[in-house]
């Protein structure tokens, strides 16, 4: 019996078909599309190894595509049919438990027995990688960080591989609100290997979440040729530099970078760029910018897709995408064909059944209604699960378009109590943005404080990179 690079036993499987394991697991960790052949070439040496299956099974659900999901399945299947669990050995058994659960829906108890198997196998990275994808598609802040502090204790300072373990620990860290030692330690893992897109894309969280935006652009410009091209965070790693952009007042540059990076007609379509893509869209939709054109397009892609229920986090970006486009009909069909599938029975023990009825479908429903300048109803819906968004996936970051769809709506609709309690919130965490001190600009405009909308107008000029700041809501 063949080991892999961290000591394990690799069951039914040659020393071929562990380099071919070991170099998927590289690929992995470093977010390089070459993870899609290292895998096909495992199986094809080792069909009937355990965690190879479990790793092709694995890579068809994180990307959130129900095609790849559907095609994993029937894949997984086929190899688990009169499989008797109990010859396996201990790890090779949580793993393919762990992936019959995410192929089966149920995303959080697929994540516990990943932490199981990580307790008693704290060196198994593909079982640490894949278990804090899963955090991050649920919204788990806390497990996201401590999953991986729980094991490095495990790893020596000079595994090759301890970087991309700081680079996971550094973006739990960050959403978790640990901002400084988020930064300290994704540094370190960029210093390690300056091609980690996943540590890089840590550290320019936390200057995303501090409102540190001109930091974080000059963070990726040195860096540009690390991550801009040629792993599965290019588009995402560019989504954040539009957005710095966007709160320096730079819209120019933040809509040429959606053009050619975010969607355009060489884009592939995927589920988590739509969503990038519909997600600074949105910030011009709040701001009154007219982007037709670029919804229609953005809209057409989702619609294209035809989406079943699966991750109700990609539905709302879809939604966005429809209300953007002034296709409302659209996003109502789609929140109606959830509602019957909630209501079909079966589907209570998959994860994103709780997901879509207790924060997405709200969600949706709210920017339908904020379409439609029906701000009451916005306020009803979002102001309640403001604290809770997290429950349906996603970053901070991410989810901060529907944090501002609920400043706007507060705003538009005068209640003023609650819209001081959310831009003195915003201000207090994040002191150098624009947007908020512009969002303080426009309450005291709505009160009639001029002295004081000026003073917070001048503290976001001031604040922008180049203080040509073209409009009071980007």
């Amino acid at each position: 019996m063949a080991n892999d690079r961290y000591g394990h036993d690799l069951y039914n499987g040659t020393s071929e078909a562990a380099a071919h394991l070991d170099r998927a697991v590289e690929d992995l960790l470093f977010f390089r599309p070459e993870v899609v052949g290292a895998v096909d070439d495992l199986l094809q040496v080792a069909p009937v190894s355990p965690v190879a299956q479990a790793f092709a099974a694995y890579l068809g659900v994180l990307g959130t595509e129900p095609a790849d999901a559907a095609a994993a399945r029937r894949r997984f299947d086929g190899f688990a049919a009169g499989l008797d669990l109990t010859r396996l050995p201990p790890r090779d058994r949580l793993h393919v438990a762990a992936a019959a659960s995410l192929l089966a829906g149920d995303l959080r108890r697929g994540s516990v027995l990943l932490e199981e198997l990580t307790m008693a196998y704290p060196r198994d990275a593909l079982a640490l990688f894949v278990g804090h994808q899963l955090d991050f598609l649920t919204g788990d802040a806390l497990r996201l960080r401590d999953r991986i502090g729980g094991v490095l204790s495990a790893w020596e300072a000079d595994d090759p591989h301890r970087g991309p373990l700081l680079g996971m620990y550094a973006f739990g860290l960050e959403e978790s609100g640990h901002y400084t030692h988020a930064r300290e330690t994704g540094s370190a893992a960029v210093e390690r290997n300056r091609r980690d897109v996943w540590a890089i894309h840590a550290v320019v969280h936390t200057y995303e979440m501090q409102g540190r935006f001109a930091e974080g652009m000059a963070y990726l410009d040195v860096r540009t040729g690390d991550w801009s091209s040629g792993n599965f965070l290019t588009v995402h790693n560019w989504w954040h530099y539009a957005l710095y952009a966007l709160e320096a007042g730079s819209t120019d540059t933040a809509l040429s970078i959606y053009d050619t990076a975010l969607n355009n007609e060489e884009s592939r379509g995927l589920a988590m760029e739509l969503l990038d893509a519909a997600a600074m869209l949105w910030r011009f939709h709040l701001a009154g910018s007219d982007q037709t054109p670029r919804w229609e397009a953005l809209a057409d892609a989702w619609s294209a897709r035809a989406d079943p229920p699966f991750y109700v986090f990609n539905d709302v970006h879809a939604v966005m995408s429809y209300v953007g486009a002034g296709r409302v009909a659209e996003a109502e069909r789609l929140i109606a064909d959830r509602r019957r599938w909630l209501a079909e029975p079966g589907t209570t023990a998959v994860t994103n059944h709780a997901m879509t009825a207790t924060v997405g479908l709200p969600v949706c429903e709210a920017l339908v209604a904020h379409a439609r300048e029906d701000d009451d109803t916005v306020m009803e819906l979002l102001w309640p699960l403001r604290r809770r968004l997290h429950e349906f996936g996603g970053s901070h970051a991410q989810r901060d378009a529907l944090q501002k769809t609920l400043v706007e709506s507060a705003l538009r609709s005068g209640r003023h109590d609650m819209a001081r309690v959310l831009i003195s919130e915003r201000t207090a965490l994040r002191p150098r943005s624009p947007y908020n001190w512009l969002s303080k600009a426009r309450l005291a405009d709505s009160l009639g404080d001029a002295t004081q909308a000026a003073v917070a107008r001048d503290q976001a000029s001031r604040l922008g990179r180049r203080g040509d700041l073209t409009s009071d809501r980007i």
